[in-house]
């Protein structure tokens, strides 16, 4: 496809109305967005647009049947201001897999990196440089085309929008063990980022919230016993010090912090394994002084150090510190921000005037 990506500057940033010290989670957002749109089979038109509303047929298929994926990811800057990008490959190869579960167009590679890398380049100045900080991106694709029928649509918008983000989790979690209501199954769309997952999410969120309680762990749809997620984060148990974490099966999204949090873990020489982790297992874990930490991993939050996890048999306390989970969250931020060396070669740096 045509790479020229065709510009609209806002006339007047808004970023000065922003205080980076205190950023509402998900209500600010930058001056501009990237633009795609597949028509006739083929991707066509990317634009960068100052932010606006999108003209939508009431019949778009994405409101009737589904078609809606995404991504989430961060912007941070070095300590010579210059962007950076975390893992953006990972990012599109996983919309990818997405869009072919739900039935989608991929999009390509390219496309979406050299989307981003434009759009941060504009918006450069929206980035916080606080410490915990960044700007989250947020790529998303949904089926545009006015139709009303169960098919697969034939247009539709590729979009890259980003808002401005503080530390999320500024203390422990508690998590509610849910064995009513189910995240994902083997074979459904667990391991896609679906707009519906989330849909699906909210209602046992609030009703673990009204218990007293942060977020959900997600267990098997079977057995209600098999941990799968907590929350929208992947999670790590430290058992009598070897680090575990779900193994894929089907039902667990492949999480970018996941498989780098696992990378960093061996590289500070922790045995990580990756297996079926049962309820029962952590609790008889806890009780005999052997669960030693654990957290959850995600773009938004980074790690999220858990307190406790409660059931209907009574709460199961995992640990009051995370000494281990700290360690890796400032080693993940220091290679964001260039403060380490990239051992790894995850980051992308953006050239500050690409546009």
């Amino acid at each position: 496809m045509n790479m020229n990506i065709s510009i609209k500057k806002i006339e007047t940033s808004k970023v000065d109305t922003i205080d980076f010290n205190n950023i509402p989670l998900g209500t600010s957002f930058t001056d501009h967005m990237f633009i795609c749109d597949y028509k006739d089979g083929q991707w066509q038109n990317p634009r960068i647009e100052p932010l606006a509303l999108i003209p939508t047929h009431p019949a778009a298929m994405a409101l009737h049947y589904g078609q809606a994926i995404f991504e989430g990811m961060k912007a941070n800057v070095d300590a010579d201001g210059t962007p950076m990008l975390f893992r953006a490959d990972k990012n599109a190869v996983r919309l990818n897999f997405s869009a072919d579960r739900m039935g989608m167009p991929n999009v390509p590679e390219e496309l979406f990196v050299e989307g981003l890398k434009q759009l941060v380049a504009m918006d450069k100045a929206w980035i916080p440089p606080q410490d915990g900080s960044a700007l989250y991106l947020r790529p998303f694709m949904y089926a545009d085309e006015a139709f009303i029928g169960m098919r697969a649509a034939t247009s539709y918008k590729f979009i890259i929008m980003a808002s401005p983000a503080g530390p999320f989790f500024s203390k422990r979690i508690k998590l509610w063990a849910e064995k009513k209501y189910v995240r994902a199954v083997d074979g459904g769309t667990g391991e896609a980022k679906a707009a519906g997952n989330y849909a699906a999410a909210i209602r046992p969120t609030e009703l673990a919230k009204a218990k007293g309680y942060d977020q959900v762990l997600w267990l098997d749809a079977v057995e209600h016993e098999y941990i799968q997620e907590v929350g929208t984060m992947n999670i790590f148990f430290k058992i009598d010090g070897k680090f575990i974490t779900p193994r894929r099966d089907g039902a667990i999204l492949d999480g970018i912090t996941r498989m780098s949090v696992i990378d960093i873990l061996k590289d500070k020489d922790f045995e990580v394994i990756e297996r079926p982790i049962t309820l029962t297992e952590i609790r008889e874990a806890s009780e005999k002084g052997l669960l030693e930490e654990a957290f959850g991993t995600g773009t938004a939050v980074g790690i999220a150090y858990i307190q406790s996890i409660g059931t209907e048999n009574g709460d199961i306390h995992v640990s009051d510190e995370s000494p281990v989970g700290l360690d890796v969250n400032n080693t993940l931020n220091a290679i964001k921000t260039g403060k380490i060396e990239d051992k790894f070669n995850w980051m992308i740096k953006v050239e500050k005037e690409l546009v």
